[in-house]
């Protein structure tokens, strides 16, 4: 198939324990891997014992997601690689499509399935849905999901199209693609890499797609639950730092004026509802990426997307229009 299944694990021997086999039971035809992030849980010897024919790929630190995925596909050798999440359920012939749609289209270079809750199964999840777009001031959403807000699979989105980003819970990607763009960016360690990636992709002409050919389960939440400050740092912080580094020169610093001001509306909000560590986060958000404000500026490749956006201010829908769903957006 020519095809690796990686896993990247740091302490999470339960979802290995839960996940693994029915990955290696619907994956016969590619390789295996898992990328050890320095675990200091039992992972290392429950692979060892349970699973003897997965490759096992050790850091001596944890490398966080862009670190451990960079530096562990230099050892892969593969045309194709699929970066699942560990607490990820994939479902029988999950694969058997996902080559062909590469070999048919040599602009293709990140492919998404769908990915529904594996708690809610007839729901989408959270983290990629049916795909990923971002609005005009880089706001991400996807179809299926907007915020907070997930959509009931009702076969809505059973189409093959191209989208702006995929979900890194299970994330196909074109080896060649991911080494000409120099992989996921190590600042950022956790959070807004794949969308970042993607979106250079996109800037040098290639085509990020979605399938529901192929259709998995996310748990979610595995590393860094939803309601821990730290995600809510690096979400807010490496959101801007993606922006700097791909926006239309022309848009940039509007749009940056406008996304900081409704950082801090956000900011306020937490704080009026008692979230003080969320609001903390994102000040601690914002220093953090005004330090590295230049260094970003100086990775602008000059490759500028202008259509970068589907839909304007999904913040405004969504919270003052009341549109939740992605076909209600204008």
């Amino acid at each position: 198939m020519n095809l690796a299944v990686v896993i990247l694990n740091w302490n999470g021997v339960r979802w290995l324990e839960k996940f693994l086999p029915a990955i290696e039971r619907f994956s016969q035809k590619s390789d295996l891997y898992v990328i050890d992030n320095a675990s200091s849980d039992t992972s290392i010897d429950y692979l060892e014992k349970n699973h003897p024919s997965i490759k096992i790929i050790r850091h001596a630190q944890n490398l966080g997601f862009a670190g451990g995925y960079n530096k562990g596909i230099e050892q892969i050798h593969t045309k194709i690689l699929c970066l699942l999440n560990s607490d990820v359920e994939v479902t029988e012939h999950w694969l058997k499509a996902i080559v062909s749609f590469f070999d048919n289209d040599h602009k293709l270079a990140v492919l998404q399935p769908k990915i529904l809750d594996y708690t809610n199964k007839e729901c989408f999840e959270y983290a990629g849905s049916a795909g990923g777009f971002i609005d005009n001031w880089g706001y991400p959403y996807c179809r299926g999901r907007i915020f907070y807000q997930t959509e009931i699979d009702t076969d809505q989105y059973e189409d093959s199209s191209e989208i702006f980003w995929a979900s890194g819970a299970c994330f196909f990607i074109r080896k060649s693609t991911y080494e000409e763009a120099g992989g996921f960016d190590e600042q950022f360690f956790a959070h807004m890499e794949e969308i970042d990636l993607c979106w250079r992709l996109r800037n040098k002409g290639y085509k990020i797609a979605y399938t529901a050919s192929s259709k998995v389960y996310h748990m979610g939440g595995g590393t860094l639950k939803k309601e821990d400050p730290e995600k809510t740092f690096l979400n807010f912080r490496n959101s801007l730092l993606m922006l700097v580094k791909n926006l239309p020169l022309k848009e940039l610093y509007k749009v940056l004026t406008g996304r900081l001001f409704l950082d801090g509306w956000a900011g306020v909000y937490f704080l009026l509802h008692g979230h003080y560590k969320h609001s903390w986060a994102i000040v601690r958000a914002h220093f953090s990426f005004y330090k590295r404000f230049f260094i970003n500026y100086q990775k602008r490749s000059g490759e500028e997307l202008s259509a970068y956006y589907r839909h304007r201010n999904i913040f405004f829908q969504y919270f003052i229009m009341g549109r939740k769903y992605f076909h209600k957006l204008r």
